[in-house]
């Protein structure tokens, strides 16, 4: 028996149900997993009714090497639900292990708890916001009511009795979120620019920034919760684009309650082991839970060439949009004839097809993140941008040009795509880190035409030595010359220093790279000056970088100013 894992809070639906609760996973270990998990949810069950909280649901869910519990508890008590689950767990513990567990005691513990947590204000006035239409977002130290330029924002501390609210000026202003493993970013990029030449004022959270119209409200991962609420409760919002991450849809469940379209991008390997997530089928599960946000009358939209999320179409009962690459023709035609929606890609044209028309919005060639069209991945977040702006009945045009006028540069896209020129060397600078977006990649790259290519590898402690000799396979494809491999210092997760770059280096030998193509760094930055002594003019660099992406765009823009030139020496680091 080992002590809980991601013992956490659920502030909105989440993976296993869609009330608000507390959940956690323990190791289980494979002998009598059975009998445990039963006793598990009998403890909890006993402290549930114990509490009162009889009307309360249990969810469970087993996985290789353990199992997820999840409770519903009243929204005022969440801290007090988490706690439950620890004692449920502490209550099982000292069963199989033939000891007395005093359940009375633990039972006037959450009472005392759930006493001190009891906040009759707020609970008013969510469900005065559900009486209203209006989406309520809490359990911070703020409390919202209405989104956008439709939302009052109060501080916990200060709340007003609900019949103080004046919720004729409240209503919530149109969202999208967009999930999926690869493509999230630049996909609600892509759409926040064309909501913008729609003349909307567009909050966007992403994992880089949370940003309204052209002010960067912070800077960092808000691909969770946090920076969802940063964007819906900023006055200014007419139109909101969440980055909806699987972390935080673990973590805490969905950002907001409700969304007019969902869109999911992609399914593929990256994250796995954590949250009893163990495989693909388990993450396109978890993933899929946004399909429970879509409002009635809203919109799903799903990519039709990702398997996982075609077999899961099904359980879903209100409008898709499909977008992809590789429709049959005659399907395709069927499907548009009934008057549904799709977006694809015929002679070169990005296509949107609604009541029975199929109509282009932009040529490929038009749409500079394409590179033509040797940047598939880009093309299908241009399709999915067109399907999420269709769903919000944001006119083609504004498609057009919103799309035409994005370059993916590192200032609008940092870290996704970013193409530049330096010292007579082609760079791409990239957040590709697991084998489904390097493997995208590769393409784009090899239609560059270049002397020699180096790859710098890198990778997080947290994914499995089969997630990355998966990706160095996807890398090798790229066929580099050198392959740089970087140690990431804050990344480690429980790894030791030297594990992930032994992995990535071995496969590297198996799969047929010399002892001279594999250079070793310590940190990405340390890769990246490698990378650039190592250049001459006509080479291609691709700096597949996660920590150092910031310290290494301000060190290529030294490098541009001073005029260097591959092949030179680098100026000291003094100098950025």
């Amino acid at each position: 028996m080992t002590e809980l894992q991601n013992l956490r809070r659920l502030i909105g639906s989440n993976f296993l149900m869609p009330d608000v609760g507390a959940a956690a996973e323990a190791t289980i270990i494979d002998t009598n997993k059975a009998f445990t998990i039963s006793l598990w949810r009998t403890c909890a069950r006993s402290l549930l009714d114990g509490v009162g909280w009889t009307n309360s649901k249990i969810a469970m869910r087993a996985f290789d090497g353990g199992a997820t519990l999840q409770v519903s508890a009243p929204t005022d008590a969440l801290f007090a639900a988490t706690h439950l689950i620890e004692l449920s767990w502490d209550a099982v513990s000292a069963q199989l292990a033939d000891e007395t567990y005093d359940i009375d005691a633990a039972i006037e513990a959450l009472r005392a708890q759930i006493a001190s947590e009891l906040a009759p204000k707020e609970v008013a006035l969510a469900q005065a916001a559900q009486k209203h239409g209006v989406t309520y977002l809490g359990h911070d130290d703020k409390i919202s009511l209405g989104l956008g330029v439709g939302a009052a924002v109060y501080e916990t501390a200060d709340l007003p009795t609900p019949d103080a609210v004046d919720w004729d000026r409240l209503h919530d202003v149109p969202v999208a979120m967009v999930t999926g493993t690869n493509g999230k970013s630049t996909t609600v990029r892509l759409a926040a620019a064309i909501g913008a030449a729609a003349g909307k004022c567009v909050g966007l959270s992403s994992s880089d920034w949370v940003r309204v119209g052209g002010d960067i409200l912070d800077e960092g991962d808000y691909s969770g919760p946090a920076g969802a609420r940063l964007a819906v409760r900023d006055p200014r919002v007419e139109l909101a684009i969440i980055e909806t991450a699987r972390g935080g849809l673990m973590r805490r469940g969905l950002p907001v309650p409700k969304a007019d379209v969902c869109v999911l991008t992609n399914i593929a390997a990256d994250h796995l082991g954590t949250y009893g997530i163990m495989d693909v089928a388990a993450l396109a599960d978890a993933k899929f839970q946004l399909s429970q946000a879509v409002r009635p009358r809203g919109r799903l939209v799903l990519n039709a060439d990702d398997p996982e999320l075609v077999a899961r179409s099904t359980q879903f009962g209100g409008d898709i949009t499909w977008f992809g690459l590789k429709f049959g023709q005659a399907a395709r035609d069927v499907w548009i004839a009934t008057g549904s929606r799709v977006a694809f890609v015929c002679d070169g044209q990005l296509m949107l097809a609604r009541d029975g028309k199929a109509m282009p919005v932009l040529s490929i060639d038009d749409f500079k993140p394409a590179l033509g069209g040797a940047a598939e991945f880009n093309v299908y977040n241009a399709l999915a941008a067109i399907s999420l702006a269709d769903a919000l009945d944001i006119p083609r045009s504004a498609m057009a040009v919103g799309l035409a006028g994005f370059t993916d540069s590192p200032d609008e896209n940092p870290g996704r795509g970013n193409y530049i020129e330096v010292g007579g060397l082609t760079l791409l600078i990239d957040f590709a880190h697991n084998p489904h977006g390097v493997a995208a990649l590769a393409p784009a790259i090899k239609s560059f035409p270049s002397k020699r290519r180096l790859v710098i590898a890198g990778q997080a402690g947290d994914r499995s030595n089969k997630d990355t000799c998966d990706m160095i396979q996807a890398m090798w494809t790229i066929e580099p010359d050198v392959v740089v491999v970087a140690e990431l210092p804050h990344l480690l997760r429980g790894r030791e220093p030297g594990d992930l770059t032994k992995v990535m280096s071995d496969e590297l030998l198996r799969l047929g790279a010399s002892e001279d193509g594999i250079i070793k760094t310590g940190t990405e930055f340390e890769a990246v000056l490698e990378a650039l002594e190592w250049a001459q003019p006509g080479d291609f660099l691709a700096l597949l970088i996660h920590e150092d992406r910031v310290r290494t765009m301000a060190f290529l823009d030294t490098l541009r100013k001073c005029g260097w030139q591959a092949g030179d020496a680098l100026p000291p680091q003094n100098a950025t």
